[in-house]
């Protein structure tokens, strides 16, 4: 006999994974999955279907564990952040290997839990890569909001050591994080720029008009710039 089930809830997982099969493009699959996301649903009709549900933690976990790109960037948008345990959210963390879905993991639910400076703490220098870039995210994060208690000199010290030779993504974040430390930190700022042109780390990023370039110096004048005028 089957453990007790929320009413619905395995009715509503096929209608919801059958609504975002209906969605699925094959061309924005193919522009999605060279950026290693496995899905073709345009996000904008995904948090729509997301709307329409509303809060349900449980549906959420059911969709989670779908393993279904699209159904866990809904479950995402659907769940009750401060209702994971930290061990769940690690767990979740290191399920997701879509970028979308750590990204979405991370800023929509992660952020929100009681549990993220442990976790940050945790990842920041986890022996996966990827796990370690969630890590340097959250990092960016108080670098801007909360820096208390920071070594920033010493997050520059890991940044120049490691930063030109990390994994994709993990490089992504900890160029991120050396950006708003020349940012937020003006004290810090010439050494953040010096940095970035040594290493020259997404230099040659292509970035659309109207942009601003993920390159650290680019970045950092920019913003500086916007913030003085």
């Amino acid at each position: 006999m089957e453990a007790d089930l929320e009413p619905g809830t395995d009715d509503e997982v096929g209608r919801v994974l059958a609504e975002l099969a209906s969605l699925e493009d094959p061309k924005m699959r193919a522009v999605n999955e060279r950026h290693g996301d496995d899905h073709g649903v345009n996000l904008t009709k995904l948090r729509a279907v997301a709307k329409r549900l509303k809060t349900q933690h449980d549906l959420a976990i059911r969709l989670w564990e779908t393993g279904e790109t699209p159904a866990r960037l809904v479950a995402l948008l659907i769940c009750r952040p401060k209702a994971y345990s930290a061990a769940e959210l690690d767990a979740m963390l290191r399920e997701a290997r879509a970028p979308k879905v750590q990204d979405w993991l991370v800023n929509y639910v992660v952020k929100k839990s009681p549990h993220v400076e442990e976790l940050r703490v945790a990842w920041f220098d986890d022996a996966d890569p990827t796990v370690a870039s969630a890590g340097w995210a959250l990092t960016s994060t108080r670098v801007q909001k909360s820096p208390e208690g920071l070594d920033l000199p010493g997050l520059l010290d890991l940044i120049e050591a490691d930063m030109k030779r990390a994994p994709d993504r993990l490089q992504w974040a900890m160029n991120e994080c050396l950006a708003h430390i020349g940012i937020s930190h003006p004290e810090y700022r010439a050494r953040a720029l010096a940095i970035g042109e040594r290493l020259e780390v997404l230099k040659d990023y292509p970035t659309a008009p109207g942009c601003t370039s993920p390159f650290a110096p680019i970045w950092i004048t920019e913003i500086v710039r916007r913030q003085s005028a």
